[in-house]
């Protein structure tokens, strides 16, 4: 009895000490990108916080020069106006760590992406203490270096951000261009790469292709049905010089895949909306030269036309409740925000500052919507490779709050609703170019 009592003690014993181990190094690697993020985006108050000020901080950095700089703690414990806020994203890799007695070391190499999509990267070493119960940066030693070459020249990073804390995490860095993400409840992402469909499971990060039958010249307008049984794709099924010759239909098919089954009946169609009830598709279509925004029965038949003004209207988004359709639109002069009753009616503006503000997406529980704002003014167009972030609407006080730093991105990042289905997190895609 008391040998099994032993075993029970030790296995208590090392449970604890493995547990609280994996609790230190989660707890750690949030200080990490905690401290990348916060950097970027010059939120000085929470770069602080990261750091604990000792005697014995060092900070060294050895460009690829080699010439060792031994920079001063206070430049980045309490930087100087001017020096972060730069924007951009940091994806860290290769991570391993030593935790003893109330210290850390760690060990990972970090690829800084500029607001340009312009890669630098470095070696790192880091070094923390508990402090209080929380981990605190101590000291670094940064080497930088260039890699070999990939055979692309554009990265794709697969991100979910907390809408709570603002944390990033990269699920995938892939050399290769993926775009707009859809989350599925079973814990994948579906995303349009090169005109097919890609699935991305989110635990073993595998990348497959997703049978999409004759449809496979995509573009990345595509999105899951409210069962999250099907899934909505607009396919480029004729192409040309100009929208005279275009055609762009909607079809439908089994989220697992198969061949899919028209539902557009017009010539130029992208979809963005899928009514709660499941019964009805909202898309910007083109007629007489205008982009606006229809519906269209689940089945096909006749569209139903919701705005006709002058300049776009685009990004049709339905909200969970089905009372509103959110849209984008350029009806002012400037790209903003909209949001109208889903028969069309009773057009509100939701934002109104000097960004290029698109594809707005309701959450689930229709608290939020997260768009996509362009830092500087692209009129009437959501172009790939610009200086872009996300921004969170609180639906109730319509106050709105920075979700990211500034980034590299545009026309893929947030194409179609991509929050995940417990409203927490959503998922984008930002690049980098060689």
């Amino acid at each position: 009895m008391k040998k099994y009592f032993l075993i029970i003690l030790l296995s208590i014993f090392v449970g604890n000490v493995f547990g609280q181990a994996f609790n230190d190094s989660i707890a750690i690697l949030q200080v990490l990108e905690k401290d990348a993020r916060t950097w970027r985006n010059g939120d000085a108050k929470g770069h602080a916080e990261c750091w604990q000020v000792r005697p014995y901080n060092r900070i060294w950095i050895t460009p690829e020069n080699g010439k060792l700089m031994d920079v001063p703690p206070s430049m980045l414990i309490n930087p100087a106006p001017g020096i972060s806020g730069k924007g951009g994203l940091a994806v860290l890799s290769d991570i391993k760590m030593n935790i003893y007695n109330g210290t850390a070391w760690v060990s990972h190499d970090e690829v800084s992406i500029a607001t340009d999509g312009k890669e630098s990267y470095s070696h790192e070493m880091r070094f923390l203490e508990k402090v209080e119960k929380e981990w605190k940066l101590i000291g670094q030693s940064m080497y930088s270096y260039t890699p070999e070459k990939t055979g692309s020249d554009t990265t794709s990073y697969i991100n979910l951000v907390d809408i709570a804390s603002g944390q990033i995490e990269t699920v995938l860095a892939v050399n290769k261009h993926l775009e707009a993400p859809n989350w599925h409840r079973d814990n994948y992402l579906i995303l349009n790469s090169y005109g097919r469909l890609t699935t991305l499971d989110l635990e073993t990060k595998e990348l497959k292709l997703l049978n999409t039958g004759h449809a496979i010249d995509l573009n990345n307008d595509h999105g899951l049905s409210p069962d999250h049984k099907s899934i909505a794709i607009s396919n480029f099924d004729q192409r040309g010089a100009s929208f005279d010759s275009f055609v762009s239909s909607i079809y439908v098919l089994p989220v697992e895949g198969g061949e899919p089954r028209k539902v557009s009946s017009e010539k130029i169609c992208f979809w963005h909306g899928w009514s709660p009830d499941g019964k009805t598709l909202a898309y910007t279509g083109l007629m007489d030269g205008d982009f606006d925004i229809y519906t269209i029965d689940i089945n096909g038949g006749s569209a139903t036309q919701l705005t006709n003004t002058k300049g776009l209207d685009d990004g049709p988004d339905y909200s969970y409740d089905g009372k509103y359709i959110y849209f984008n639109s350029y009806r002012t002069g400037h790209m903003q925000i909209w949001r109208m009753l889903a028969d069309g009616s009773n057009p509100e503006q939701l934002t109104f500052d000097e960004h290029s503000n698109w594809f707005a997406h309701p959450s689930p529980d229709n608290k939020w919507i997260v768009y996509i704002a362009y830092i500087h003014d692209q009129e009437q167009n959501h172009l790939f490779g610009k200086e872009v972030k996300l921004r969170l609407m609180n639906l109730e006080t319509k106050e709105i709050t920075d979700l990211t730093p500034v980034f590299y991105g545009g026309q893929g990042t947030i194409n179609v609703p991509s929050w995940s289905p417990d409203s927490k997190k959503i998922a984008f895609v930002s690049y980098s170019i060689k």
